[in-house]
C-alpha cells in the first residue's frame, strides 16, 4: 500500500481551504475607472502594507521609481479607458494605470476632464465623477471618486490614469451633494 495516496487525498482536501484564505482579486478595471466603491478600494490596504499580499493576487512588486507610488506588474493585463496595460500603481488614495501614452492631454480630452495644471513639463487633469452622501448615526460622510490623468517626471513617456477615492465626514448642516456622474462625463463601460 502506498503512503502517497493519503498525502494526495490530504492535499485535495486542503486545496479549497487554501483557496479560501487567498484574498479575492479586486476588479482593477472598475477601480481604476472610478466605477468601484470606496470599500472596494480600501480592500487594497493590505496590498499597500504587505508585498506578499500583492503576490497572492498575482501582482509583481516593482522597484520604486517614485517615492510616492507603489508599482506592480500584473500577470493578467487590464483594459482601462480603452488602453491595455500590465503596469499599475497605488499612490495614497489613488489606484492608477501606467499607460504607454506620451501625452496625457489626449486621454484627458477623450474623458472630458478639467485642467488642473497644463505646462510643457507637467500636465494634470481630473474630474469628480461621483459624490454620494452616506447617512450614519454620527452624521455620515461623503464618498467621492475623482478620475485623474497626469504625467510624472519619474515615468517619462508614460501617462498615469486612474481614480482617487475619498470619504470625508459631513459637517453639521452641510447640504447633501448631487449624486451620480458629473454632466458631460463619458465614463467608460
Amino acid at each position: 500500500m502506498s503512503t502517497r495516496l493519503p498525502a494526495a487525498a490530504l492535499l485535495l482536501a486542503l486545496a479549497p481551504a487554501a483557496a479560501a484564505d487567498r484574498p479575492a482579486a479586486p476588479d482593477l478595471g472598475a477601480l481604476i475607472e472610478c466605477r468601484g466603491s470606496y470599500e472596494a478600494f480600501m480592500q487594497l490596504a493590505p496590498v499597500q502594507a504587505d508585498p506578499l499580499a500583492a503576490v497572492a493576487l498575482g501582482w509583481r512588486p516593482q522597484a520604486q521609481a517614485n517615492p510616492f507610488m507603489l508599482e506592480y506588474r500584473l500577470n493578467t493585463p487590464v483594459e482601462v479607458f480603452g488602453h491595455r496595460t500590465d503596469h499599475i500603481a497605488l499612490a495614497g488614495d489613488a489606484i492608477l494605470a501606467v499607460l504607454d501614452l506620451g501625452d496625457p492631454r489626449v486621454l484627458a480630452r477623450e474623458l472630458r476632464l478639467e485642467t488642473g495644471i497644463d505646462t510643457p513639463q507637467k500636465a494634470l487633469f481630473g474630474l469628480e465623477v461621483r459624490a454620494e452622501e452616506v447617512a450614519a448615526e454620527d452624521g455620515g460622510w461623503i464618498e467621492s471618486a475623482v478620475i485623474n490623468v497626469s504625467n510624472v517626471d519619474s515615468h517619462p513617456g508614460k501617462t498615469l490614469a486612474g481614480c482617487s477615492y475619498s470619504r470625508d465626514p459631513l459637517e453639521p448642516g452641510e447640504p447633501a451633494p448631487a449624486t451620480g456622474a458629473s454632466p458631460g462625463v463619458a465614463l467608460p463601460r
